[in-house]
């Protein structure tokens, strides 16, 4: 009866300010409920995912005490309080990602169309396994910059790494893979707007790869040259794959005919009525799922 009512009144499914914040309301409290069971997921399975964020440390001989034992240290009274409470929070935000994503894409879906869907699809379908994947080369290549510098510590000497440092620094190295692997995913988005040509990226393309560099050496914690170019090499990699990709879509956007060819200045334009039906079309369909809702 409610809704019902509501399209009664507005036809165009358009919600007062306070329905938006009411919906608001009630997706940020499933999100947050979805959350606190994630925390507590993250709580209870803290062991597991603890060891295995400590692997490449302990993998290490100078992670080493004397007694020939991994170690990291603790200096506070409530660090390993805040230490497992961290992680799972963590670990919560990750397990409980479908669901606040939902609930941020249903909360904004009805005010897009049905192309700035397609489009927002395929840009999560392309961001997601990209930060996955730097977060596994991140991974990887830990052990390999601790190891340079706790390579300097002597044989009899045992390194004592508190937990928050080490665990801020793997963190740091897991955010900044992970996020440095959707740049060239925004260069391909910025060219099918029509923003960023390919003959543009053509002419950057040594400075591009130049600021690829110097942002890996300076944005890795450890800084170390292994890091730098294990972090610069792939994604100079992938921004090739992406200028490739926008040299593609110029030459198929150049190869579509001119409707505007060979007219005179006093000539009327011919109308595509395909295209302006198409976009009538698109334009009934949303109204008529804001309707729905």
């Amino acid at each position: 009866m409610k809704l019902m009512t509501r399209q009664a009144v507005d036809p165009e499914g358009r919600m007062p300010l306070m329905d938006h914040l009411r919906e608001l309301r009630n997706r940020m409290i499933k999100a947050i409920l979805a959350l606190l069971v994630g925390t507590i997921i993250g709580w209870i399975f803290f062991g597991p995912v603890w060891d295995f964020l400590k692997e490449p440390y302990c993998a290490l001989d100078a992670s080493k005490d004397l007694n020939g034992k991994c170690s990291l240290v603790v200096n506070g009274i409530f660090s390993s309080f805040f230490l497992r409470l961290k992680i799972a929070f963590i670990l919560g935000l990750v397990v409980s990602s479908p669901v606040w994503l939902f609930q941020l894409w249903a909360f904004v879906a009805p005010g897009l169309y049905r192309k700035e869907r397609r489009w927002t699809y395929v840009f999560m379908g392309a961001a997601i396994p990209l930060f996955f994947v730097g977060t596994a080369l991140a991974y990887v290549t830990v052990d390999k910059g601790l190891s340079i510098f706790l390579g300097f510590v002597p044989d009899d000497v045992a390194a004592l790494i508190t937990v928050d440092h080490y665990l801020g620094y793997v963190l740091a190295m897991l955010l900044v893979f992970g996020l440095t692997f959707e740049l060239p995913l925004f260069v391909v988005i910025l060219n099918l707007a029509g923003v960023l040509s390919s003959q543009r990226i053509r002419r950057s393309q040594r400075m591009i790869i130049f600021g690829i560099f110097v942002f890996s050496a300076v944005a890795t914690p450890s800084a170390d040259p292994f890091t730098m170019l294990a972090l610069a090499l792939p994604t100079v990699l992938l921004f090739e794959v992406a200028a490739l990709l926008a040299f593609l879509n110029d030459r198929r956007r150049a190869n579509r005919p001119d409707p505007y060819e060979g007219l005179a200045d006093d000539e009327a334009s011919p109308l595509d009525l395909e295209r302006i039906d198409a976009e009538l079309d698109e334009a009934e369909l949303g109204k008529d799922e804001k309707t729905s809702r």
